[in-house]
């Protein structure tokens, strides 16, 4: 029986397309709260960046890939911090590389060392508001970073993280950018930490992604469904690939197992 189901946000609860969630989702939300089954929000996404889905009433936040989780009452039940010397390593090799875009990320605020005309596009797709540009060599808390996001290619990352944050992880929905979290960080840890807060186990869940950063979380839910506009490798590993977002695909799987 399912007891707890978890959701990606871009690509997943909401379209490319319309930046809203379809009517179909919404839908089914309320018909997953009239079965008392608890509704999760796994993003790699900040806190602050979620105003425009709260209406679909959350039991839970699982933000920054796992790093900071947040109950429905606003109290913050995990958080995990980038270390420090990872950070000012990342900062030492801008120096060297001027051409390096990347935006640090922390419970209060987004900033960008630089924009690009890639990095606006970017932001526009998701249709989040350009993150303000910020020196961090004179006035940021770099203990307070949780989440970077490094605008390097698929090819380049390997290397950057061997080299520049060994103690980091990366990961990512996007050939534009990659996730890079504290070593360990992923949506699974989020996951872990509602499942003990409400008492479940991974038998009684359920989750939906389509990104390379929802690998884990679908991995170790007891079904991960892959969104029909999900990229291959998390398609691979999937029980289940339903249809696109703009085509149902969460309500049409959520039938499709008999959990509405």
């Amino acid at each position: 029986m399912i007891k707890a189901i978890f959701f990606d946000i871009d690509g997943t609860l909401l379209s490319f397309k319309t930046h809203q969630v379809p009517e179909s989702t919404q839908r089914a939300f309320q018909l997953l709260k009239e079965k008392n089954i608890k509704v999760f929000v796994s993003t790699g996404r900040s806190y602050n960046q979620l105003e425009h889905i709260h209406y679909l009433n959350f039991d839970g936040y699982i933000t920054f890939n796992g790093g900071y989780c947040v109950t429905k009452e606003q109290e913050v039940i995990y958080k995990n911090n980038i270390l420090e010397k990872d950070i000012r390593s990342l900062l030492h090799y801008a120096k060297k590389r001027k051409d390096l875009t990347f935006s640090f990320m922390s419970e209060k605020e987004i900033s960008l060392n630089r924009a690009t005309p890639e990095v606006l596009a970017m932001y526009q797709q998701v249709n989040v508001p350009t993150p303000p540009i910020r020196d961090y060599e004179r006035d940021f808390d770099l203990d307070a970073v949780m989440q970077i996001n490094v605008f390097i290619s698929p090819e380049e990352e390997a290397e950057f993280m061997r080299n520049v944050m060994p103690n980091s992880v990366a990961s990512r929905w996007t050939p534009i950018f990659a996730d890079v979290n504290p070593m360990g960080q992923s949506k699974k840890i989020g996951i872990d930490v509602f499942l003990d807060h409400f008492n479940f186990t991974p038998e009684e869940t359920m989750s939906f992604g389509d990104g390379g950063n929802d690998i884990t979380m679908l991995a170790h839910t007891h079904i991960g469904v892959a969104m029909g506009n999900a990229n291959p490798e998390v398609k691979e590993i999937a029980d289940y690939i339903t249809d696109s977002v703009d085509d149902n695909g969460i309500w049409n799987a959520l039938k499709h197992f008999n959990i509405i």
